[in-house]
């Protein structure tokens, strides 16, 4: 699982690549030319990091109690398949590939950012109160852990489907020049938010912290 780990925070370099970007270009340049959509990647590439670490963790996760290595939680138990992989598994019993594709079919096309979507994956490896325990660990209560990352996933979205657009006042999509504002000090700060709640959740579901199956 510590593969998870190494490519997240690989990812979230990338992020902090793009803040270091901008600060270069943000003082070599004039106001005319508007560099701010390299923070806006920034704080997009940050969220899909941790959309794809979770996606990574509970596959890796679930193909280990899967083996008898973790405990089976309820979630895990109740995980649908095809009878066509049931029939691979008869025809394969020590191979674990076609959970592994059942997993990624299932969960593929899912997005796993928000925090209610993060604690529904992860219970398919582990039974502890996510976002109670991840705020503990990052020493804030469970609602501002909770609030803030809804928040920085909210504008991700908005960035992503909308180019960040601000309404006018007609409630229609405005010009493209008219957009949210956006300052490194934000997309710095949820970048490093976003990091925090990610190795948090590593700490918390990684086998060495959890309760192994019984032989």
């Amino acid at each position: 699982m510590q593969v998870t780990l190494n490519l997240f925070r690989e990812n979230i370099r990338r992020s902090r690549d793009f803040i270091a970007l901008f600060r270069t270009l943000d003082v070599q340049t004039t106001g005319a030319l508007d560099v701010s959509d390299i923070l806006r990647s920034s704080l997009v590439m940050s969220v899909s990091a941790l959309d794809l670490f979770i996606h990574e963790v509970v596959e890796i996760g679930m193909l280990e109690a899967y083996k008898g290595e973790r405990v089976k939680t309820p979630a895990f138990l109740r995980f649908q398949v095809t009878l066509q992989s049931v029939l691979q598994a008869s025809s394969e019993p020590d191979s674990v590939g076609w959970l592994e594709d059942q997993i990624k079919d299932r969960q593929g096309h899912q997005s796993f950012q928000m925090p209610e979507s993060i604690a529904d994956a992860v219970r398919h490896i582990s039974e502890i109160a996510l976002w109670n325990e991840v705020s503990r660990a990052l020493g804030e209560t469970r609602q501002d852990v909770t609030n803030r990352l809804t928040l920085i996933v909210q504008r991700r979205n908005k960035i992503a489907h909308e180019a960040d657009t601000m309404p006018d006042y007609a409630g229609q999509i405005a010009y493209s020049d008219s957009r949210s504002p956006i300052d490194e000090v934000m997309v710095d700060d949820a970048v490093n938010f976003i990091e925090r709640i990610a190795e948090a959740i590593y700490y918390l579901v990684s086998p060495d912290q959890t309760h192994r199956a019984e032989n």
